[in-house]
């Protein structure tokens, strides 16, 4: 299988869950969504050698949180 992360690509076997290959990679399962063949799926996914995988990073945060932490440290 193809699996790609950010700029980066790697061939893998298959036989393994979606949760197996991204620690394969050293990435932490919760910080990124596995997109197999064009559809999101969940980490304990079996991968396919035909298999494409895009690993798309999770981002976290933004203006409500940033706001929120203002209002409460008086700022």
């Amino acid at each position: 299988m193809k699996v790609i992360y950010r700029d980066q690509e790697w061939e893998l076997r298959g036989g393994m869950t979606a949760r197996a290959a991204i620690k394969k990679f050293g990435l932490d399962p919760e910080a990124v969504l596995v997109i197999r063949n064009g559809q999101l799926v969940t980490d304990d996914t079996l991968l396919k050698d035909a298999d494409q995988v895009k690993l798309i990073a999770v981002v976290s945060g933004g203006i409500g949180d940033s706001l929120q932490t203002k209002r409460c440290s008086g700022r």
